[in-house]
């Protein structure tokens, strides 16, 4: 029966580690896709610049993506897949506590691991499409819609929870749009601007908005990764 066991074995494990190679290589084939576009834009990027970008043959690059469409959608939805898993595991670390987790959603989007001028550069590159491409504004639509909805029901709590006099809908769009605009000043590498005066920047709305809950002199004070 042992021996059997292993024989079943064999090419399960097999199997799995084929996946794990495919899978691999998708990810490198991504990675060096959002290098490309941080450095040649939307429209200059090729498959090939990615094939020689991730020290691959075109041939794979073809095999796993078949086209330059397939490859940009996969890259889309890998680089939201990853920004949602880093704010929402920033929001559980958090605790339950509104006030704490929205200070964490705010310095999360300064993370160096998610703020760096590669990945802001992408970002811009596939904003700029997002426009004349159904299939991105239904991707980052579902993902914003998600985002957002979080922020709008924090600001409602801490709106309970201080008695302000604000629409929550309103303020969180606000928020949402200064911390998009503070990203487009980083990419754009706007004088005087760093993720660390982009952070104070937002944590200073944040003051503005909540008094009760925060302060400029503690938001002064706080680091970001």
């Amino acid at each position: 029966m042992k021996t059997a066991t292993v024989k079943e074995a064999g090419p399960e494990a097999e199997k799995r580690g084929r996946k794990a190679s495919k899978e691999t290589r998708q990810l490198q084939l991504i990675e060096a896709t959002i290098d490309s576009l941080a450095k040649r834009g939307y429209s200059d990027t090729t498959m090939a610049d990615v094939a020689d970008g991730a020290g691959l043959s075109r041939g794979i690059v073809n095999f796993h993506f078949e086209s330059k469409e397939k490859l940009l959608i996969a890259t889309l939805q890998h680089m939201y897949d990853e920004y949602s898993a880093h704010w929402r595991a920033a929001l559980t670390k958090a605790g339950d506590d509104p006030a704490r987790q929205l200070q964490a959603l705010v310095a999360a989007d300064f993370d160096r691991s998610v703020c760096n001028k590669r990945k802001l550069a992408a970002w811009c590159a596939f904003w700029g499409e997002a426009k004349s491409r159904p299939t991105y504004q239904a991707l980052s639509g579902s993902r914003d819609k998600d985002y957002q909805q979080t922020v709008v029901d924090l600001c409602v709590r801490l709106k309970d929870d201080g008695g302000y006099d604000f629409d929550p809908e309103a303020t969180a769009l606000g928020l949402s749009a200064m911390l998009e605009g503070l990203w487009l000043r980083l990419m754009m590498a706007a004088e005087n601007v760093t993720r660390e005066t982009a952070h104070q920047a937002a944590t200073d709305y944040l003051a503005s908005a909540f008094p009760k809950h925060f302060s400029r002199k503690e938001a002064g004070a706080r680091k970001i990764a």
